[in-house]
């Protein structure tokens, strides 16, 4: 483990140097960017009859389960840094937009792929049950905050569509990932629950995870609240991160949520009531680099985990479609619902624009796939969920900037 855990990070290291110095795109996105094509190489080369470099690619990759590494390692860290630098004040202000995107929004996302992926599916030789195209559909619907909200603020874009983005997308992962387990359940175990007994469902492994992190968040502050040494207030935190969501596991309740509101509570209560300055800016600091290193290593992955994906034509053109899709459903259940609700939603006109495509999809999309269980559907929702997710961080990705440019520059004018 030690060895491939090195080689990995050793990878990660050049592709990420190379980015920066002669490629020079944001980090995640060049950085998968790179990986992938490296991969593409590798296959070019072994259709060639050079196939040394593939080979050892495949047997590294078969090594580690991406899954795990994100759902059970991963994950944890990036939600609790992701929303220890969310000003809580300025996101209760927001609190009934988000909740409604990150809730309402996953849900509908879900359905809507779900059922309009099995109708167009029947265009296609493709088969893939309704409960399978349910499952993509609660899969690819969270969004990734990670690639775009430098990109955002480098654009210029207003402060309270990057808060609504991130609010949105850190909460909508834990509901996502509530929705995909409730239907891999229904799958596994061929039991369909009625509307009230899923609804059960999903607000005990849901309001289970809040109520988890209110603890751990609490007890967590009372800790930090005591001391003034940040050696430890450090490994406090990194301690309630690993422990907590391990805790969730063994609850059976929403781990990336309950890291959520651990790191809202830290961030805000712990930063202004239990933290010296000394202390507040190592654990930025900390959590900083915890935060790029990790989103490297996976965006890294992620380029490379092309390899073991089986593609043929039609499944090629069945994941052009899908990407419509996909963008479709993002703009029928966040984009015109805040278009039509207008100044309800209190952010400036043209915002639906900039979250419909700034709505990228990412690892945790990949890892969701590739955790179902070995079959043939599995491959195809891999193969689907994978060109949504590059095409969602390269084209979207390299794109939002001119969005958010475009949008309001037609505003000024107007």
């Amino acid at each position: 483990m030690l060895d491939l855990a090195a080689v990995f990070l050793c990878i990660t290291a050049v592709v990420a140097y190379l980015n920066r110095r002669f490629v020079g795109l944001p980090s995640v996105i060049g950085v998968m960017g790179i990986a992938l094509v490296l991969s593409l190489l590798a296959i070019g080369l072994d259709a060639l009859g050079f196939g040394m470099l593939r080979s050892y690619e495949e047997s590294l990759l078969r090594e580690i389960d991406f899954s795990d590494v994100l759902m059970e390692g991963m994950l944890s860290l990036l939600l609790f840094a992701g929303a220890l630098h969310i000003d809580l004040s300025q996101l209760r202000a927001y609190r009934w937009q988000i909740g409604l995107l990150a809730v309402v929004g996953t849900v509908a996302s879900t359905l809507v792929v779900g059922f309009a992926l099995w109708s167009v599916l029947s265009l296609f030789s493709i088969g893939l049950p309704l409960a399978y195209c349910l499952i993509f559909g609660a899969l690819i619907s969270p969004t990734d905050p990670i690639a775009v909200m430098g990109i955002l603020r480098s654009a210029g874009a207003p402060h309270s569509v990057e808060l609504v983005i991130a609010g949105e997308s850190l909460f909508n992962d834990g509901v996502g990932v509530v929705v995909f387990s409730l239907l891999l359940a229904v799958v596994a175990g061929g039991h369909v629950p009625g509307a009230a007994e899923g609804g059960l469902l999903l607000l005990e492994e849901a309001g289970g995870g809040i109520a988890l992190g209110l603890a751990i968040g609490f007890v967590t502050y009372q800790m930090l609240r005591r001391i003034d040494s940040y050696q430890e207030e450090v490994l406090i935190t990194l301690a309630a991160v690993i422990g907590g969501y391990a805790l969730a596991s063994h609850l059976h309740v929403s781990g990336p949520l309950a890291m959520v509101v651990v790191g809202l509570i830290v961030g805000n209560q712990g930063r202004a009531r239990a933290m010296s300055d000394t202390t507040r800016r190592h654990i930025d600091m900390f959590w900083e680099l915890v935060d790029e290193i990790l989103n490297a290593v996976l965006f890294v992955l992620i380029g490379l985990e092309v390899i073991l994906i089986a593609f043929s034509g039609e499944l090629l053109l069945t994941g052009l479609a899908v990407i419509a899709l996909t963008l479709t459903a993002r703009l029928a259940t966040v984009g015109l619902p805040i278009r039509l609700l207008g100044e309800r939603f209190r952010l400036p006109r043209g915002s639906w624009r900039i979250l419909t495509w700034g709505g990228l999809r990412g690892g945790i999309s990949v890892a969701l796939a590739l955790s179902l269980p070995a079959g043939p559907e599995r491959d195809i929702v891999v193969a689907l969920t994978y060109m949504v997710v590059v095409f969602s961080i390269l084209a979207q990705g390299l794109t939002i900037g001119k969005v958010v440019r475009r949008v309001f520059r037609e505003e000024h004018v107007g």
